[in-house]
Parts: structure tokens; sequence; C-alpha cells
């Protein structure tokens, strides 16, 4: 019997892609269907779905989930869900899908990743899910933006995924699933996990947190984002060579993996601090590392927004835990790495160091401090800046 945290909700993995042996004679049925398009955020949703990471959910939300997870976090059975997980669609095309009618879900090139089976088709808010889900209705974020931009009408039902598009293929050894987590931590003896959310190249920062986590937990899961980011961010294959080049030469053996997911940022900030953390219990996690800012975006969030929505939830919201690290630096004068509640020096003395400004260093061809990011990385980082500019 595994001694892992529990899936989220029920406490079982549900996995919505249908079994390999039965995807052929589905994809060909769903030809045959009317086609409804998703956006790449609502694919990345699809496929997070269909990989079991959204457990317990069967599908997009119903109006009275979307409201439930908008304004108080739960679906309308009261499972906590801190972001709505919805299919929108145009008015049109949604006037002439009956309820009952089973939809084929295509790509924007038109690429057929699963089906719905409709059960509702309701008018949404769009203010409404903004102001509670992102705290701002401003279309400047990129977030809210998405939401802004979508269709008049969600669709609900149960989905069967279907594809899992070019993820496995693109990302070998490194595209796991939430069973294939789970086995692998078992495989290792792990029974403690904890997971380190990043969309960046792990920098002297990320490794200080990554490293206090793996002093509390058995083993340490370095899990980046697959799906699409904004612009400037550091490519996926990118960040793998130069997480690969940090693990390598300044962790011990054993004690890390790195793993990717299909998921689309949000950039929701404490709500969606909350959401990977539910994830992450479904992928096998006990813990969650929860720094400065995380998933947050500009000045719409506090730095430390992200650790205080989880002290106002509801206890028992989810079994996972957050490890929350003040916002750290290196001190000149302690000579390394230090949080505020660690360090009695001023700022003058400190160096703060973000994703942020290591790409603002590269972009402006500044030199980087050995402070801020090991040489190692900082090589992969260059070549590909070096190979950027040449294009």
């Amino acid at each position: 019997m595994s001694k892992l945290v529990p899936p989220h909700g029920n406490g079982r993995l549900n996995p919505l892609l249908a079994p390999e042996a039965e995807r052929a004679g589905a994809l060909e049925r769903a030809r045959q269907l009317r086609k409804v398009p998703m956006s790449s955020r609502e694919v990345s949703d699809l496929l997070m779905l269909g990989m079991g990471a959204y457990t317990p959910l069967t599908g997009f939300m119903d109006e009275a989930d979307w409201r439930g997870s908008c304004l108080d976090m739960k679906t309308a059975e009261g499972q906590f869900w801190p972001i709505p997980i919805t299919l929108s669609c145009e008015s049109d095309l949604a006037r002439g899908i009956g309820i009952g009618e089973e939809v084929a879900l295509v790509d924007g090139d038109g690429a057929i990743f699963g089906t719905l089976a409709v059960t509702e088709k309701y008018a949404i808010d769009r203010e409404l899910e903004c102001t509670n889900v992102f705290r701002t209705a401003d279309t400047a974020h990129p977030g809210v933006e998405k939401v802004m931009r979508q269709g008049a009408v969600n669709l609900a039902g149960p989905v069967t995924t279907l594809s899992e598009g070019h993820y496995p293929e693109t990302y070998p050894g490194l595209y796991y699933r939430p069973a294939d987590t789970r086995a692998r931590f078992q495989d290792l003896g792990w029974t403690t996990v904890a997971a380190f959310q990043t969309r960046n190249p792990m920098h002297r920062s990320h490794e200080y947190l990554a490293k206090i986590a793996v002093e509390i937990c058995d083993g340490l899961l370095v899990h980046q984002v697959l799906g699409a980011l904004k612009p400037g961010d550091i490519p996926a294959e990118v960040r793998v060579a130069a997480i690969d080049a940090l693990v390598t030469n300044y962790f011990v053996p054993g004690t890390v993996i790195q793993a990717g997911y299909p998921i689309e940022m949000r950039y929701a900030g404490p709500r969606e601090a909350l959401l990977h953390a539910v994830f992450r219990q479904n992928f096998g996690c006990s813990h969650l590392v929860v720094g400065r800012d995380h998933a947050g975006l500009g000045d719409y969030y506090g730095p430390l927004d992200a650790h205080h929505i989880f002290d106002q939830i509801d206890k028992g919201s989810m079994e996972i835990q957050p490890l929350k690290i003040d916002i750290t630096f290196h001190c000149y004068k302690c000579d390394g790495m230090a949080t505020g509640r660690t360090c009695p020096h001023g700022e003058g003395d400190r160096l703060a160091i973000s994703g942020t400004g290591l790409r603002r260093m590269f972009a402006d061809a500044e030199p980087i401090p050995k402070e801020f990011s090991r040489p190692e990385v900082l090589d992969v980082l260059r070549a590909y800046y070096d190979g950027a500019g040449s294009t």
C-alpha cells in the first residue's frame, strides 16, 4: 500500500485519457462530430484532465461549479477547487449544439484532442471570474485578457482525452503523468516529496529554496511548465538543460527528479498557487515550495500573497502542505544566500535575485555576478542568448 499522500478528492486518480488501444477508433468517430475549437489554455486543461492531474474533475465545469470555484473556491458538492476549469464557445456555435450532444474538441490547427458530452450551456460573467480569480479586470494582465477574449458561452460535461499532443515525443524522459511520478517516488522509497514549481531556469535563490525542501522531505520534484508562457520566457528545452546542469553539479544524487507538465500559466498569483498545490498532490507530492511572488506577475500581487492565502482556506481543503519560505537574496555580509528571517543586515548588503533580472542582464549584455547563478547554468543560458541574438 502506498505511503504517499492520496490524490485530491476521493483518494483515487481519475485520468480521462482513452486507453491507447481505443484511441484510433475513438478519433475516427470524433471526426464525424461537430467541432468545437479550444484556446491554448483550454487545450492544456484538457491535457491535464487526461493525465489525471485535475483529479477528481471529470470534465469542464457546469455553471454551479464555475460560480462556486470563482466565489468560494469550492464546487457545488463542496470539493475544494480554486480556479475554474471551463470550455468557452462562441454564441453562434453554441446555439446549434444540443444538450446530450457529443462534440469533438480541436486545437487552433483543427487537430482533435478529445470529445465532450454536453450536459449544460451557460453564459459567463467574465468580470466576476477575473475579479475573483485574478483580483483584477485589467486586460493588461495576460490571464485576464484571455478570459475577456473567450467566447460568451461555456459548454460543460464529461470529457475523454484522445491525444497528448507533442509532449511525450518532444520531452521523452521528462513528461510524467501523476501515475508515473507516484510509481517513481515509490521505487525510490520516498514518502514525503516537495514540488518545486518553475517556469524559469533555476538561479541561486531557486537552488536555496530547493535545498531547504530536500532537508525537510525525502526528495524533490522540480516540476516545470511545458505549456505556453508569456513573451520573453525561456523555452522549455533550454530550461531543462540549465536545470540538469544545476542538479548534476550541486545536488546529492538521488534527491531530485526533474519533470514537466503541460499546463499553461494563468499568472493568477495566490489562486494559482492553490491550484499548483492541488494538482501536485495528485502527482504524489506532500509539500509545495511557495516562495516569493508564486505564479505572480508584475505588481498585481504582493510578494507573499501566495503565502497568506494558504492560511485563509478551510482546514482540510487539501492534504498537501505549503513550504512557505521568505524572500531570498544573497547577503554580502553573511557571505551566502539568506532570507529576512535569517539575515539581520540591511538592504545595502543584499543582492536581490530573480529570473526577470537574469533575463534582463542577458538581454542587455550585462556582466552577471557569480552570486546570481551557477557558472554551469550560465553557460547553458549564454549559448541560448547568443544563438537567439544571431537569428
